[in-house]
């Protein structure tokens, strides 16, 4: 049992957050935000769903044998097929968790998975009872738990927790919870069931009606849970998760009010944000809490005045607890290799070779002889940029020419390799992004539709590199690609690209709702 006063924070990012649309990472990306989780002192990271795809297995298995401290955790429907392929994905791992779920609602069981109650309730047990052949960490989730029925919900999980399983989830899949209710519930179980003792009582909520931090400090404070499922910048789904940053540093901020501990290293939580913002190309808005830029940013003439006089009068957390720093600069185009691979293992970015070292830093010298100061987002985005060539990507950007005049349409010439070879492509439009984007389809012709295109300066000044962010769909599939450069239109060509690469793969997954 876990102590009564820790509050187990258990990332879902890489699971959970995964499933917001366009937002699906390569083996590389899960890595590098696993091994910054761990940076965190994330206690469970779920690395995914190893039946969903090849790709998310051979995710798992490699973040299994890279992560040490933290658990690590495969999601499983509750059936022997995805229990024996998570266990072999998280074989290598020195503490594993299996999490397996299935619906409880009603309109799931009927109209989802067609099964009655009795037949839910006994793959439950069957499937708990597996899992534990292979771990004794074993999490079971009643799939839209807030929307079941509490008697039956009382007869599976008083089942699955005599048959071994040490945390019990309760997820509202579809955000339909309100706090009080869901805090109710949660508590109501945990009376109810004479071995609710037995078990780590966790949460995992939806932000559909805005509230997932609130149902969730609720289920902890209400209903006891003493486990948060949530995910980097409230990534996920619809609309979103529960907030990794929102709920650390309330339970920290308020300890007088919560009493709980977490062992979450603060300073970690912006570069983590950042981290995963850039990967995923889902931009963080400017006023979201803890991590957005605006969060500590003070316009009002009598608050400048209040923070100048003391810090506290409007600022209830500092700045740099949680990683936020100005932004220094950390190197020039007078810095050695030496000096950036001091830096890049200063940021938890970790390269498999010295080929790599070498090619991430031709490139840092590349952009130092066009950028005066290089800040940790242009070594992020430099690195990123890097891993994504260094995967043989079916297209990749070579060079462009562009022209815009007032009065006149804009016209792109562009360069790009297909599996190796190089063609060229000639296009106009109304806007210079636009005309690239008609070159590159001059030859592509994917036929995709383009639902999302976002500018973002990676820092601050002129000088900043653009990070462009190119949501595609085509045939119901949705992808994002995501390019940075010092020139936008260059910055929009990667992007494009890169989203047609996503669309290329023909990995396809399973998405769980949970």
């Amino acid at each position: 049992m876990a102590d009564s006063n820790k509050l187990i924070i258990f990332d879902t990012t890489l699971r959970d957050g995964e499933q917001s649309p366009g937002a699906s990472m390569t083996k590389d990306e899960k890595i590098r935000i696993a091994r910054q989780l761990e940076r965190l002192k994330v206690d469970v990271i779920e690395a995914g769903f190893a039946a969903s795809s090849p790709g998310d297995f051979e995710a798992i298995k490699a973040i299994a044998g890279i992560v040490r401290d933290s658990v690590v955790c495969s999601l499983s429907r509750a059936n022997d097929k995805d229990i024996s392929r998570a266990a072999e994905a998280l074989a290598a791992a020195p503490r594993k968790r299996i999490h397996t779920f299935i619906a409880t609602s009603p309109l799931h069981m009927e109209k989802k998975l067609r099964m009655s109650p009795d037949q839910v309730f006994e793959q439950a047990k069957l499937a708990v009872r597996f899992a534990r052949q292979f771990t004794d960490d074993v999490e079971f989730s009643p799939e839209d738990g807030s929307r079941s029925d509490v008697d039956f919900l009382c007869r599976v999980l008083e089942a699955v927790i005599k048959e071994g399983a040490t945390t019990i989830n309760l997820a509202d899949t579809v955000g339909y919870g309100v706090p009080e209710l869901y805090g109710n519930l949660l508590r109501t179980l945990r009376e109810r069931i004479p071995n609710s003792d037995k078990a780590v009582w966790s949460v995992h909520c939806h932000n559909d009606l805005g509230m997932a931090v609130a149902n969730s400090l609720a289920g902890v404070m209400i209903g006891g849970a003493r486990q948060v499922e949530c995910t980097i910048n409230g990534l996920g789904e619809r609309a979103g998760n529960t907030a990794l940053e929102e709920i650390v540093m309330a339970v920290r901020t308020r300890k007088d009010h919560f009493k709980l501990e977490v062992g979450i290293d603060t300073a970690q939580i912006v570069p983590t944000s950042k981290l995963v913002s850039q990967i995923t190309g889902f931009a963080v808005q400017p006023n979201k809490a803890v991590v957005g830029a605006n969060a500590f940013a003070h316009a009002s003439g009598i608050h400048q005045d209040g923070i100048l006089k003391a810090r506290d009068t409007y600022e209830i957390m500092r700045a740099e607890d949680v990683g936020w720093t100005a932004n220094k600069i950390v190197l020039g185009k007078l810095s050695g290799r030496n000096a950036f691979k001091q830096r890049l293992e200063e940021l938890g970015i970790a390269l498999d070779s010295e080929t790599e070292i070498n090619a991430a830093f031709a490139r840092f010298k590349e952009l130092a002889d066009r950028k005066s100061d290089i800040f940790d987002e242009d070594i992020m985005a430099l690195v990123s940029d890097e891993q994504q060539s260094h995967e043989r990507e079916h297209y990749q950007f070579v060079s462009l020419s562009q022209h815009s005049e007032t009065g006149e349409k804009p016209a792109a010439k562009i360069t790009f390799a297909v599996e190796g070879k190089e063609v060229t492509g000639e296009g106009q439009g109304n806007g210079p992004v636009d005309a690239i984007v008609n070159a590159i389809e001059t030859d592509v012709k994917s036929g995709a539709e383009l639902l999302l295109f976002s500018v973002n300066a990676i820092t601050t000044g002129t000088q900043s590199q653009g990070e462009v962010t190119m949501r595609l769909s085509r045939n119901g599939r949705i992808v994002n690609g995501v390019g940075a450069d010092l020139d936008i239109v260059v910055a929009s060509a990667k992007a494009y690209l890169s989203a047609l690469n996503k669309l290329y793969s023909k990995t396809e997954k399973l998405n769980p709702q949970l």
